[in-house]
Order: structure tokens, then sequence, then C-alpha cells
């Protein structure tokens, strides 16, 4: 009786590796079927059925809001005239500006033109007085040179005769 059992086990295991053998090729095949098939249960979830349910939950949610505030309008235009407003004042400020800064800017010009003109006389005569002074002393040193020359050449010729 102990080898019939070992027998029956001996065949029992073959026979559970030859199904666990058809077995593995065949769970292969049904992944393979079944994959695009999810795959195009995802995209048709999120494409048909989760927007309808996002818009369920959305309608919901308004029909338990407890009466929603309505915007004021009359801010935002009161907001955008008092800026209209200060844009005209400004403008008008700076075109009354303007004016007296050119008068100012014509009295400035003006002014600065006399002033360079006075210093453009001053520095000429500046300028006059020191060439006068320079051609002065080289003279009166080109005067003295000669003068020394002269006094050499006769005592060198005085010399030699």
């Amino acid at each position: 009786m102990a080898a019939h059992a070992r027998d029956a086990a001996s065949h029992a295991r073959d026979a559970v590796g030859h199904a666990r053998d058809a077995a593995g090729g065949r769970i292969y095949v049904a992944r393979e079927w079944a994959a695009p098939r999810l795959d195009a249960a995802a995209h048709s979830v999120e494409d048909q059925i989760a927007p309808k349910v996002s818009a369920m939950l959305s309608q919901a949610a308004s029909k338990i809001d407890p009466a929603p505030r309505a915007r004021s309008r009359r801010w935002p235009m009161v907001l955008f005239l008092t800026g209209v407003a200060i844009g005209a004042v400004g403008f008008a400020m700076y075109r009354k500006n303007a004016e007296q800064w050119t008068e100012a800017m014509k009295e400035t010009a003006a002014d600065a033109s006399r002033w360079m003109g006075e210093k453009t006389h001053t520095g000429a005569s500046k300028v006059s007085e020191t060439t006068e002074n320079v051609a002065s002393k080289v003279s009166s040193t080109a005067d003295e040179l000669g003068s020394k020359a002269e006094t050499q050449a006769e005592q060198a010729a005085k010399k030699s005769s």
C-alpha cells in the first residue's frame, strides 16, 4: 500500500507539473488579451464617465450652497472712474508744469549762454596775457643771448687776430 501511494504521488506530481506549464502559457495569452481592453476601458471612463460624475457633483454642490452672493459691480466702476479723474488732473498739472518748465529752460539757456560767453572772453584774455608775457620773456632772453654771442664772437675774433 505504501508503494501504491508513492506511485500515485509521483503521478500526481507529474500531472501538476504539466498543468502548471499549460496554465503558464494560457495566463500569458490571457494577459495579452486583457491589457489593451483594460487600457480602452480606462480611457472610456476618463473621457465619458468622469465628466458626467464631475458635472453631477458640481450641480449637487450648487444646489446645497446657501445663497451665493451676487458680486457688486459698483465698486470696480467707482475705482475706474476715480482713476480716470486722477489721470485727468495729473495730465492738466503736467501741461501747466510743462509750460513753466519751458520758460525756465529758456531763461536757463540764456543764462548758460551768457556765462559761457563771459568764460570764453575771460579765458581768451588770460591766454592773450600769458602769450604776451611769454613772448616778452623769449624776446628778452633772445636779446641777452644775442648780445652774449656777439661779445663772444668779438672776443674770439680779437684772440685770433
